[in-house]
């Protein structure tokens, strides 16, 4: 065959490999997307997952909400205000730790958002209903306090902070009633030396609950039946200070030559 005729038959097999159009592989690029759609997509996510809050379907809402907060293109403005209900929707069917999280990823990642307050302020409410009693550990309530206090720190002349407040002193009552009844145990078994130990911490530390009332009167009465008046004439003094609406008052701590 001459170099002609090889030339001629190399040009047809080219150009049958090019014709047999069925034998290529297909394109299988992606698709493109409609931004328009997919947007259209998250608007109705997002107000499913409200609508469903606003129902108290809490299981319903968190899974939407997790949902649509990985399809937020980033920089969304309602990122916050998504993981603050995702927050909600868990405390609202009791997975108080979860609400934490999200609680705090509103506090701690975006500090400077309207919600933040509010959302360090219900992560306190979170781990204060974890320590529901005052005989379970003291752990949650412990956080709680904790929680309460950065809050304060933190926005403290937040509407926030004033309802954190009044939690702290709720809080309080409950430490010192724990810390109370511990002491009263020790009472019952003739202990006083660590009767006393606990009551003075009771005292020391929270001074202005109804329990440090209590403890102060029987610090007065055990440390009168042992002899060591100088203590009981202290307590007195502790009990006129925080607690002068204290009943019999006057004949548990009469005042020298009345």
């Amino acid at each position: 065959m001459t170099l002609r005729s090889l030339l001629v038959c190399g040009i047809l097999v080219l150009a049958a490999c090019k014709s047999g159009g069925g034998s290529s592989a297909p394109n299988l690029g992606p698709a493109p997307v409609d931004p328009e759609l997919s947007k259209a997509h998250t608007d109705s996510l997002w107000q499913k997952g409200l609508k469903d809050f606003r129902k108290g379907l809490y299981g319903s809402a968190s899974e939407v909400f997790q949902r649509v907060l990985l399809e937020f293109n980033p920089g969304d403005p309602r990122i916050p205000e998504g993981h603050f209900y995702l927050g909600e929707s868990y405390f609202g069917s009791g997975s108080q730790l979860q609400a934490v999280r999200e609680f705090r990823k509103v506090s701690d990642d975006f500090p400077s958002n309207p919600l933040a307050p509010d959302a360090l302020y219900r992560a306190g409410d979170a781990y204060a209903v974890l320590w529901r009693k005052p005989q379970l550990d003291p752990t949650y309530g412990q956080s709680a306090i904790a929680t309460y206090t950065e809050l304060l720190n933190r926005y403290p002349d937040s509407p926030a902070a004033a309802k954190a407040r009044v939690q702290l002193a709720d809080l309080a009552d409950k430490f010192a009633y724990k810390t109370w009844e511990t002491a009263r145990y020790y009472l019952r078994n003739k202990q006083f030396d660590s009767a006393i130990l606990y009551m003075k911490a009771l005292v020391a530390t929270y001074p202005n609950t109804p329990s440090a009332q209590q403890a102060l009167v029987q610090l007065v009465t055990t440390y009168g039946q042992l002899g060591y008046l100088e203590d009981a004439a202290e307590m007195c003094g502790a009990l006129r200070q925080y607690h002068p609406d204290t009943k019999d008052l006057d004949k548990l701590c009469p005042t020298p030559g009345g």
